[in-house]
């Protein structure tokens, strides 16, 4: 069976979202640059959010100015959560090629994670999806609690489709499917992404996964088998959802990836010398701000 390489998105705004001490704008740039040379697909750099919900990211903006120059093929894409953040980030169109707006399929973290229910945020997606095609930028949406959610929100492949369907007759064209708090089971995710590709062609199915560290590969076979061609990760791991349960549950980790797809044969776009240039700064930059 022959494979396409995988649009592999790897996340530092993910991974900075949760460290504890501002890292100096400088230094995230610094960073972010290594990245630019490894050849992934996409760069998740920043988020156009309020600085008061997350200070870490409030340079967003200045960042964005020092590597727009920089990007070389790869795709950047900001975060928004609402219809301003999508605004300012159409601003960058040219730099931004890709808005991602985090959705989800338990109303119990939407109402948390955005303080809209699943209704009221369709409603702003509609809007975004014009902002962003407007701008000639693509949307990218992520389905949240993608495998299931420890709230007893309803949660089934049936459902799974019916949402999904709602996104792709909007015209949404990508769609992650996120473990936002480390419950997803290898089984889940292979029925999950083996649905929607069933189902669907011609649409990008990504995960954004949330693991415990020593679980990660199970379910990136999981995925991968269920026709997953999409995978978010973060150097080191780092990141993660303040609610989750665990907080040993980070990102999945580049590294783990990296090595599974050598090990496994899975064609990939990543240079090897400037992923592992690009790995060492994440744990020395990291390291000296998560305390």
């Amino acid at each position: 069976m022959s494979h396409q390489p995988i649009q592999w998105v790897e996340c530092p705004r993910d991974a900075m979202q949760g460290i504890k001490h501002f890292i100096p704008t400088s230094e995230k740039i610094e960073y972010i640059k290594s990245l630019l040379h490894c050849g992934f697909h996409t760069l998740d750099a920043g988020s156009f959010v309020s600085a008061k919900a997350i200070p870490q990211l409030a340079d967003t903006q200045e960042v964005f100015e020092h590597i727009k120059n920089d990007l070389a093929g790869t795709r950047l894409l900001s975060i928004v959560a609402n219809i301003k953040g999508a605004e300012r980030a159409a601003e960058f169109a040219g730099t931004v090629h890709d808005i991602g707006y985090p959705l989800s399929l338990s109303e119990t973290f939407q109402l948390r994670n955005t303080n809209r229910g699943i209704d009221q945020a369709f409603e702003d997606l509609k809007e975004i999806y014009s902002i962003a095609q407007l701008a000639g930028q693509k949307l990218v949406v992520y389905l949240s609690m993608g495998f299931g959610n420890p709230y007893g929100d309803v949660y089934d492949t049936s459902y799974l489709l019916d949402f999904s369907q709602r996104l792709i007759d909007m015209g949404v064209t990508t769609i992650s499917l996120s473990d936002t708090v480390a419950v997803a089971q290898p089984n889940q995710v292979f029925n999950a992404f083996e649905a929607l590709n069933k189902k669907y062609t011609g649409i990008v199915f990504g995960a954004h996964m949330h693991v415990l560290k020593g679980k990660e590969e199970p379910l990136i076979k999981a995925a991968l088998d269920g026709g997953c061609n999409r995978f978010d990760t973060a150097m080191s791991g780092y990141g993660g959802c303040p609610m989750a349960a665990d907080e040993l549950a980070g990102n999945m980790g580049a590294e783990v990836l990296y090595a599974y797809l050598n090990r496994n044969n899975y064609p990939h776009t990543i240079d090897a010398k400037a992923f592992q240039v690009a790995s060492r700064k994440a744990q020395d930059l990291f390291s000296k701000y998560e305390h």
